[in-house]
């Protein structure tokens, strides 16, 4: 299917690897010119050079530092002024008791994983209704409606990324430009392996995915991870002209985790 984004440019945070590598490498695939970002140089060209072997003439920018940073993402808005499709990606998680989460860990979880979104969001959509088309997609997840026992901080961003995404999409109503979330289930990406690895006790990953269906995510209709690729497919779409009637939507790749038909 063509999407129809041959002349558009695309930002993606947190691109270097995982869900936000396979976001810009099939934005990449269909025509968008993608800015891909992550912490280090090194990451952002390696991720650079795996879009490249796949598709030779890809059309890719980079841009290296930490997001979570205001400072930071102003001097990115300022290298990259105007983008046609904002991909906000960037997160972190990790499992741990609600009682030993400290403050610092909530007030780091909220930078990361909503503000970076936000100030960019504040950064992109302004240019995006003046030329009165954009796509904007918050990256959240099945725990954002699901809240993990296991790590409560993480589920709270992932809600607030909910709200946010719907309030954008009410300030664009009549325009061109539409902002929506995208709900994720269990992803195999590399961060996910690092979390099973800390869960699993050095159990095998095959073993630890259908414990991990059986007990722990039991409503799972794929009953195992799914693959970034997947999940890129839907965000494609959502970036891509053809999705014009969907706006405020939260739309879930979630693998049926979600209990209800709603």
């Amino acid at each position: 299917m063509d999407l129809k984004l041959n002349n558009t440019c695309a930002l993606v945070s947190g691109s270097a690897k995982g869900i936000g590598l396979a976001i810009a490498t099939l934005l990449a695939a269909e025509g968008a010119r993608v800015i891909i970002t992550g912490r280090s140089k090194t990451s952002v060209v390696m991720a650079e050079d795996e879009i490249r072997k796949q598709f030779p003439g890809a059309l890719l920018e980079t841009f290296a530092g930490d997001l979570a940073d205001a400072a930071v993402i102003a001097e990115l808005a300022a290298r990259f002024p105007a983008v046609d499709i904002l991909v906000n990606n960037l997160g972190i998680y990790e499992p741990k008791p609600f009682e030993e989460i400290p403050d610092e860990d909530w007030l780091r979880f909220f930078e990361i994983n909503v503000m970076s979104g936000v100030r960019l969001a504040r950064a992109y959509l302004p240019g995006m209704k003046e030329r009165n088309w954009g796509r904007i997609v918050f990256i959240s997840s099945e725990s954002g409606i699901q809240i993990p026992t296991e790590m409560i901080h993480y589920g709270m961003t992932k809600t607030a990324q909910l709200a946010i995404s719907r309030g954008l999409a009410e300030t664009c109503a009549g325009t061109g430009v539409t902002v929506n979330a995208v709900l994720p289930g269990p992803t195999r990406s590399a961060g996910v392996e690092e979390f099973v690895s800390r869960l699993s006790a050095g159990q095998p990953f095959e073993e630890f995915e259908r414990e991990f269906f059986r007990n722990i995510r039991p409503t799972s209709l794929l009953k195992r991870f799914a693959a970034p690729e997947e999940v890129a497919g839907l965000v494609a779409y959502l970036c891509s002209p053809l999705s014009t009637a969907t706006n405020g939507a939260a739309l879930r790749v979630d693998g049926g985790v979600v209990k209800s038909c709603f």
